[in-house]
């Protein structure tokens, strides 16, 4: 029997570390989350501290170990597995046998849930209830899934000797190899875009082609942007005999980490489109995996797989969260950054939730932190900020780069080399010294800073976990790297896990900014000041092709607004902002004024 989810949100990967340990923290009450195993360091240290505090018997793996990265997130995700199924079967007696534990779990559950209608009714009873009531919880209860995530770009070569390894021990093949040989029965998140290679190297583990009953041990989750990315990469993985059991649409800029804003397409209308072709996706990739498992001598599937819609980035009420189940029919919603703010869900150092806690609108901003050359959001104050500029005001720039996970940088060497590292930034700072005499004040100095305001966030973005669980930091310091999304600013205080949860679901309210503006219109402002930003600070050549970037990105939110004001009138949705109708008529306006160069 396939028990169902128990609820339509989940908990989505946050940095390196932030989820690293969420599983521990809130499987056992049915709450996905996904954990990042990209870095194996965090990965075996987590490991070792989780073994110690429960008493397991999982040893240490050393570099020195053959296949070293990958036996390490094995053995990470299959102890997850161990202590999850531990906590689960505690709880599940706990539950059984107490009724205010019972009580206070139900309250957690969504009313459309089937098993909350089954546990109330126990509830109401005043005999005894242990046996019957632990027979239905055997029966309909399950954990939350443990789920990775994989940055497919975060592929770096590797060398030993100075001589580069084979492909399989690239950074991503051997995380998605660590995760193929657990133990595990749940998903990995692929972000970032396609990897051709890597996603062609699936194809070497079984767990994730489906049985004779078409279940699938392994399942792949892509994260999108949009329709056309999803039939696209959907199409290529069916065509080696792999399903897509989950399009996770992110939107491109109100979100966490790195932000890879779409052409001007707006979150309202991308859903829109997936409700109406999903069957098309369905159908086409159906097709092309059944003719691969049969190429490959595999049996068919005649029923296709589930495939679900799932959605994320900027959720902040229970009525955005029941509008976008309700109006685009997706299965789940992420909720990421807020629980940031949720000590029992997510590892955060207390200073740096005291940051977030006190953070306003005005401090959350897109920045070029990333090595990737991707904007990143983040929040102004971090403790790596800090240590970044006192070190630079004493002329020392970049990082010691002791992980070299982003060393994707083939510029100078065919290793690899990091655009945060100090390496990197001393090779151009000079090389900007040399052309001093001759540019500008201004444009010497806009140099220097796109050069020197990268931060090392493999270090940075592990920290917090160190610090919240005392594990020793060696090394240069380097601080905390926070990577919240915008919609942070609207939550300032920290809660319990069953606050946030009867939050997500409308049976308490933890936000008291009053004028928290709507998830549609909030974005619909980020995409307009990034095209404005992306015109003004344009420093190349313009060409034929950017010019036709930049209008197709104007028209594409031109539509979008145009998309909104008609779903105003269809629906009941925005009645609680009486300011909406005016919102959307001055940000079409405010775009409208925005002037495409022609030349």
């Amino acid at each position: 029997m396939i028990k169902k989810h128990l609820h339509n949100f989940h908990i989505p990967v946050m940095g390196l570390a932030y989820t690293i340990d969420s599983p521990v923290r809130v499987a056992q009450y049915g709450i996905s989350s996904v954990v990042s195993i990209i870095d194996d360091e965090i990965i075996e240290k987590m490991k070792n501290f989780y073994s110690s505090k429960f008493g397991l018997n999982y040893t240490s793996i050393s570099t020195r170990v053959e296949d070293y990265r990958a036996k390490r997130i094995t053995a990470y995700l299959n102890m997850l597995e161990d202590i999850v199924t531990e906590k689960f079967e505690a709880f599940k007696e706990e539950i059984s046998k107490n009724k205010t534990a019972l009580a206070n779990f139900v309250a957690m559950l969504p009313n459309s849930s089937e098993l909350k209608s089954g546990l109330e009714h126990f509830l109401s009873r005043k005999d005894g209830m242990a046996s019957s009531i632990k027979s239905f919880i055997e029966e309909h209860l399950s954990p939350g899934n443990i789920d990775v995530n994989i940055m497919t770009k975060v592929d770096k070569d590797n060398f030993k000797n100075k001589q580069q390894l084979p492909v399989m021990y690239n950074d991503a093949h051997a995380s998605l190899r660590g995760f193929a040989n657990s133990k595990l029965s749940s998903s990995v998140v692929l972000s970032a875009g396609m990897n051709p290679r890597l996603y062609s190297y699936i194809e070497e583990f079984e767990d994730f082609y489906p049985d004779e009953q078409g279940i699938i041990k392994k399942k792949i989750i892509l994260k999108v942007s949009d329709f056309r990315s999803a039939m696209i990469q959907g199409n290529f993985l069916a065509k080696k005999g792999l399903w897509v059991s989950e399009y996770r649409i992110e939107s491109g800029l109100n979100c966490g980490g790195h932000a890879f804003a779409t052409e001007g397409l707006l979150l309202g209308p991308i859903l829109e489109e997936f409700k109406h072709k999903k069957l098309e996706l369905i159908e086409s990739s159906h097709i092309l995996m059944n003719k691969a498992l049969e190429q490959k001598g595999r049996d068919t599937v005649a029923q296709h797989p589930e495939l679900k819609i799932t959605v994320q980035g900027g959720v902040g009420t229970a009525e955005e969260h029941e509008f976008l189940l309700n109006t685009y029919k997706v299965d789940s919603i992420g909720w990421g950054s807020p629980f940031l703010l949720v000590p029992e869900a997510t590892s955060v150092d207390h200073e740096t939730r005291k940051l977030l806690l006190e953070s306003k609108e005005k401090d959350f901003y897109i920045s070029n932190l990333s090595p990737l050359g991707v904007p990143f959001n983040t929040v102004k104050g971090s403790s790596n900020e800090m240590i970044r500029h006192q070190k630079q005001s004493g002329n020392r720039y970049g990082s010691s780069c002791p992980k070299k996970l982003l060393a994707l940088s083939k510029e100078y060497s065919p290793e690899g080399i990091c655009t945060a590292s100090k390496k990197y930034q001393e090779i151009k700072l000079q090389e900007l010294e040399s052309e001093k005499q001759d540019v500008s004040s201004e444009i010497y100095q806009r140099k220097k800073q796109n050069i020197t305001e990268k931060a090392c966030l493999c270090v940075g973005l592990v920290n917090a976990a160190y610090l919240e669980n005392g594990i020793e930091i060696k090394g240069e310091k380097q601080g905390v790297v926070i990577c919240p999304g915008p919609n942070l600013a609207y939550f300032d205080k920290e809660v319990s896990l069953s606050e946030m949860v009867k939050h997500i679901y409308g049976r308490t309210n933890i936000i008291s900014h009053e004028n928290r503006p709507n998830i549609f219109i909030n974005e619909m402002k980020m995409y307009i000041d990034y095209l404005k930003n992306d015109i003004e600070e344009f420093s190349g050549k313009i060409t034929a092709a950017q010019i036709k970037k930049w209008k197709n990105f104007k028209e594409n939110l031109l539509k979008g607004i145009d998309y909104y004001q008609d779903l105003l009138e269809k629906t009941e949705f925005f009645k609680s902002d009486l300011n909406i109708r005016c919102l959307l008529k001055y940000n079409k306006s405010t775009l409208s004024k925005i002037v495409i160069p022609e030349s």
